[in-house]
């Protein structure tokens, strides 16, 4: 009997690594809000980047991803994560990052310690305790962007799916003209 290997691809561009910023300093948001550097600093120790949860649109259901880097540096909150390929809706999200649909990036928090300007009424937020990050379609922070995704592998596959792929090949296979 004739053996043939298979090569399985992740159809997700390169390994779905992507990166950008969720939160940028500095900058008021749409609610009002502006974060100040060193906000995230006692959360993240705290917590680790393992903690943090990758949802799209702030849905505790719709978990895509990990996140394999967070960090504070000079500009805001610098974020590189990974989509999981096992999630369809994870795939389905990275194609639209792909094509610029999607590009947003959101903090989901709470304050831990804020206080208002009292000549802007903007929320400066001095402290918070970081939950998740989310890919959004609208970010409240307009900066708060994916800046990269890691370049895509020429496919070797005409399927659009890992599944798709694996069960057309199993049954070529055992086809009788095999």
């Amino acid at each position: 009997m004739a053996r043939h290997h298979l090569q399985f691809q992740n159809t997700i561009a390169g390994d779905g690594l992507f990166e950008g910023y969720a939160s940028v300093f500095g900058i008021r948001d749409m609610a009002n809000d502006e974060v100040l550097p060193g906000a995230f600093r006692d959360s993240l120790a705290r917590r680790g980047v393992r903690a943090i949860k990758m949802l799209f649109q702030h849905d505790p259901a719709q978990p895509i991803g990990v996140w394999t880097q967070i960090r504070e540096d000079e500009r805001g909150l610098y974020v590189r994560g990974r989509i999981v390929a096992d999630v369809m809706r994870a795939r389905e999200l990275f194609a639209l990052m792909r094509a610029g649909a999607i590009d947003g990036l959101s903090i989901g928090f709470k304050t831990i310690r804020g206080r208002r300007d009292p000549r802007s009424g903007t929320r400066l937020l001095e402290k918070i305790d970081l939950w998740e990050i989310s890919l959004v379609t609208f970010p409240l922070l307009p900066e708060a962007r994916v800046n990269a995704l890691k370049a895509a592998a020429p496919p070797d596959t005409l399927f659009a799916y890992p599944l798709a792929g694996r069960l057309a090949a199993a049954a070529d296979l055992m086809s009788p003209t095999h």
